[in-house]
């Protein structure tokens, strides 16, 4: 959406256009057949002209509101004049422009805050008037007075659908959007199914954002002081069974909810190994309540999402947001994260740069990419694909100077130079842009395969809850539903047989030491490794790809430290080597990948156990289970070389598996085995 839009749109959502003030009297020309032949004469059917005859004047309304909307504005009714059977009057209405008339000064109340919006009003005199006759017993209605002089700029065609007279929602785009409600989905992701359902360009629905929350604000019909009670209620019964769980809640002033935030044992666990990148996700919204919604997540070794906190805020503002971070602090033990990405919300970037001052603050670049076609869509038209290419080039820039460079002509061969968004995007540069930000951890999260996986993780909380108190619940069996799952997908992968692509002695000893996910990561470098080439200099090492003789990149590295970094900053940004410092490494006869450059975040470990009283007995059984999955994984190896192994390998595990099955279990051990899958 343009800038002119945005602006429209708070113009024209102003209240005061929907009643009628005082309208000044224009040049209400009455009748005569002169001026019904010249109408007749110049004009078309689309046109009203003087002598138009309509059967009812709801019918003339809805004519000169097609004609306003094709001319670029809207209409509203105005005054009626006489009134049936009384006398001989006509009854006469008006319809005028709506910018007619001027709204009147309201009076100031010192305890009640003023809303400080500009009216759209300006005394247009454009206008439309019909009088009621009978001719032979039939009434009908006729134009006798009719203008088009607007003092004001007419709006063009992607611009007029924005004014409130036609953003309308059908009584069955209503109930689609109830539906979608009760799923919890956002009201983004809603205005994007139901353009996909019409078959329409994102943006040019026939209602907006505002008119969709503004819907659901009336579908509200559940208590919310009950509600908090029952959800206070519960997290106590919670906490009074599971002394680890942990909650904190403020009241307001009346002793009501006011903003709620809690996490799991194990959540605390991950974070203690993990929390050092993550995503605080306040895009979402309870939508039975209007209660902003943010949750905590991060990525573990195995590349899968894995949860940390929830928090229900009754507004959006610095000081909820400070009363947030303060909670999840205190939750995990006063442990910041080095990095944190956060959707474009100002007040959340200030209270994170006032409690996490030693955390780098970014924005989600996947966040910030939704919201494009509502922005630039209507704007760009048929440039927008282009542009929208244009501006991935730039995010994957390395170097500052290039990005910054590359913007200005982007701004320029676009023509977006007082769009406000393109100003907004590049006054926060810093906190999107790659080339301001390699130096810093994100742990992959900025990719779009991991957002995806990441807002996959999190729409399953927001699953069909009209209770605070079903929310809660939802949100600790989707924890408990991804933690086995995610235990599913590390066997898996830890069952596979990683396949060696280059024979290198570093590759082989990263196999044995980073999980398959972290593995697969390191070795797309290493494979790229052998097309570039490496020069000594005075004070390192320059790496360019063979085919280029200009460029590269700069290596630094101190082989009795084993230490080594490279100008792309590709570790420090991933925790992955890039390939200009596994090249380096290769070619001064290193063997092994030093072993600060296989990050303990990135190995084969497990998430410590979320009940540390029985490690002792689980650590034996643990070990066993290690042990047999790696043997598992060698018989597979092994087998799958020719049919005969894998002939005999077949026949003799289903010969085991079936004297497996016939052996008693005791219950206890039922238990303790059952209890080392949750937490392996």
């Amino acid at each position: 959406m343009s800038e002119e839009v945005a602006q429209m749109m708070a113009v024209y959502d102003d209240p005061s256009d929907q009643r009628s003030l005082s309208f000044e009297e224009t040049s209400s020309t009455e009748e005569s057949p002169d001026e019904t032949r010249l109408s007749l004469e110049t004009t078309d059917d689309l046109v009203p002209y003087i002598g138009q005859r309509f059967a009812t004047h709801d019918a003339a309304y809805e004519f000169y509101s097609d004609f306003a909307k094709r001319c670029g504005f809207s209409i509203r009714r105005h005054r009626t004049e006489g009134k049936d059977g009384v006398g001989k009057g006509l009854t006469r209405r008006y319809f005028v422009c709506h910018r007619a008339g001027n709204t009147p000064v309201k009076a100031t109340n010192e305890n009640k805050p003023q809303r400080n919006r500009k009216s759209s009003r300006c005394g247009c005199q454009a206008y439309m008037r019909i009088s009621k006759t009978t001719e032979l017993g039939v009434p009908e209605w006729r134009v006798t007075g009719f203008a088009n002089h607007h003092n004001h700029e007419l709006l063009e065609p992607n611009q007029v659908r924005f004014l409130p007279a036609y953003r309308t929602i059908s009584d069955a785009d209503k109930s689609r959007i109830l539906m979608f409600a009760k799923t919890g989905i956002s009201v983004q992701q809603m205005m994007r199914l139901m353009e996909l359902e019409k078959g329409v360009e994102p943006g040019y629905l026939s209602f907006t954002e505002k008119d969709v929350r503004n819907l659901l604000q009336s579908f509200k019909k559940v208590d919310p002081e009950d509600e908090s009670i029952d959800l206070l209620r519960m997290c106590r019964n919670i906490k009074d069974k599971d002394p680890n769980f942990k909650f904190e809640f403020t009241l307001d002033s009346n002793n009501r909810l006011e903003n709620i935030a809690w996490s799991y044992a194990s959540s605390v666990h991950s974070y203690e190994i993990f929390g050092d990148a993550v995503v605080f996700d306040t895009t979402h919204r309870l939508t039975v309540f209007d209660m902003p919604l943010g949750i905590w997540v991060g990525m573990n070794n195995y590349g899968m999402p894995c949860f940390f906190s929830c928090v229900l805020l009754r507004e959006e503002s610095l000081r909820s947001y400070s009363w947030a971070l303060k909670a999840f602090l205190g939750f995990m033990n006063g442990k910041a994260p080095q990095t944190i990405l956060t959707d474009q919300n100002m007040c959340l970037k200030e209270a994170i740069a006032m409690e996490m001052q030693t955390t780098k603050h970014a924005l989600c670049i996947w966040l910030i990419v939704a919201k494009f076609p509502s922005w630039f869509n209507a704007v760009l038209g048929e440039r927008y694909n282009e542009w929208k290419a244009e501006f991935y080039r730039l995010y994957n820039l390395e170097s500052v100077e290039e990005f910054e460079l590359g913007w200005r002509d982007m701004v320029n061969s676009f023509g977006l130079h007082t769009n406000r968004h393109i100003a907004s995007l590049f006054a926060l540069r810093s906190l999107w842009a790659l080339s301001y930000l390699r130096s810093q951890f994100f742990a992959g999260m900025t990719t779009t395969a991991h957002s995806k996986s990441i807002n996959a993780f999190i729409q399953r909380f927001l699953s069909a809850q009209t209770r605070l108190t079903h929310f809660v619940e939802q949100v600790a069996v989707s924890v408990d539903f991804k933690d086995q799952a995610g235990e599913q997908q590390t066997m898996q992968q830890n069952l596979q047989n990683l396949c060696l692509k280059t024979g290198a002695p570093m590759e082989s000893h990263a196999a044995t030491v980073l999980t398959p996910f972290a593995f697969s990561k390191l070795q797309e470098q290493l494979v790229l490794a052998a097309h570039y080439a490496s020069f000594q200099t005075e004070d390192g090492f320059l790496v360019r790809h063979h085919t280029k003789v200009e460029g590269g990149r700069k290596v630094y590295w101190i082989p009795r430290e084993g230490i080594i970094s490279c100008s792309c900053r590709l570790f420090e940004f991933s925790g992955i080597l890039c390939r200009h410092a596994l090249r380096v490494l290769s070619t001064g006869n290193c063997f092994q990948i030093p072993d600060r450059y296989l990050p303990l975040r990135w190995r084969r470990i497990s998430t410590p156990s979320t009940k540390p009283p029985l490690l002792t007995t689980q650590n034996d059984h643990a070990e066993k289970i290690q042990l047999l999955q790696s043997m598992v994984s060698n018989l597979i190896t092994e087998s799958a070389k020719s049919r005969e192994r894998l002939d005999i390998a077949t026949e003799q595990v289903s010969i085991l598996l079936s004297r497996i099955k016939e052996h008693p279990v005791c219950s206890q051990g039922m238990r303790e085995l059952s209890s080392i899958h949750r937490n392996h």
